[in-house]
């Protein structure tokens, strides 16, 4: 007697081969090579570069500095460490609406996508201090909005990302697993702010470094368990990513959960006056996807 497969973690829309859905549902993370066009990374690069000068004015964005280096270098790259919530820049917010990337995005969202976070991240050189290495975490701590399954991030590779300049790290399997307490790692470094790690990581656990090349990306569940070392080398590593969510999304209340002290953090790093913190992502979603839906995600679930 045939039994059809369930898989939890897709949606069923011919673009994913049956291999790909697979190992999705397996691993909680899915890495399409060479996905974005050399010249669409070098539009964004120049675009970066701008923002570092203040040639652009970006309201609304956390743009995050090693305020020791600026001394040495100015107002640049050298610098600027990672620019978040950029969905007011026409430019770099292309990356979200990109066809090539919302192709895959609807196979975990399903066609109605809202974009609700964005980061542009510039690993700077860190061989000494390492002040950039991103403890293992998982994305949903970040995010007062469920179910988990519908969300999904896209990661791309700006330049070569490997075990040398601090590529993604990812514990496949682990986006089965609920969420975990958050915390600030007990480094013998300071920790960068809102680089929350897992509070009970387990060492044993099986890694794999995601080497990436320039236009590749990994689309991986906010469950999933990662993040990425430091920059050994000389130069850059950037990546541009947007986590996505269905519209059929909705907000929680995260009083009394693991995340009300970030969200307590939030508030005070963004300086917000709202009197209900999930207010601020009525400001930072937007809709990218092709179908006719609300744009904003539901109240409370």
């Amino acid at each position: 007697m045939f039994h059809s497969i369930v898989l939890d973690y897709t949606l069923d829309n011919n673009i994913l081969t049956a291999e790909q859905r697979q190992f999705y549902e397996d691993n909680g993370y899915l890495l399409i090579k060479k996905l974005v066009s050399d010249e669409d990374i070098e539009r964004f690069r120049k675009e970066f570069v701008r923002i570092c000068k203040k040639e652009v004015n970006l309201p609304g964005a956390m743009i995050m500095k090693d305020e020791t280096l600026r001394s040495q270098y100015g107002q640049s790259e050298k610098v600027v460490n990672k620019i978040q919530d950029f969905q007011e820049d026409e430019e770099l917010f292309r990356y979200c609406t990109l066809p090539e990337v919302l192709k895959y995005v609807e196979c975990f969202t399903g066609p109605n996508i809202m974009a609700m976070h964005t980061m542009l991240i510039n690993k700077l050189p860190d061989s000494d201090k390492q002040t950039f290495l991103h403890p293992m975490h998982q994305d949903l701590h970040y995010f007062p909005f469920r179910p988990a399954d519908r969300i999904v991030c896209s990661w791309t590779a700006m330049e070569r990302a490997d075990q040398d300049n601090g590529c993604l790290v990812v514990q496949p399997g682990t986006h089965k697993q609920p969420l975990k307490p958050h915390g600030y790692p007990k480094w013998e470094h300071k920790a960068n702010k809102l680089f929350h790690g897992l509070l009970d990581e387990n060492e044993k656990s099986p890694r794999v470094h995601l080497v990436m090349e320039k236009g590749d990306t990994v689309f991986f569940h906010p469950l999933l368990i990662h993040g990425s070392g430091i920059n050994k080398t000389s130069g850059f590593r950037k990546s541009i990513s947007c986590h996505f969510a269905g519209s059929e999304c909705c907000y929680i209340d995260v009083k009394n959960t693991s995340q009300e002290h970030l969200e307590k953090e939030i508030v005070e790093v963004a300086f917000l006056t709202v009197l209900n913190p999930n207010d601020r992502w009525i400001f930072l979603l937007k809709q990218v996807g092709t179908s006719n839906c609300n744009s904003r995600l539901n109240s409370s679930c």
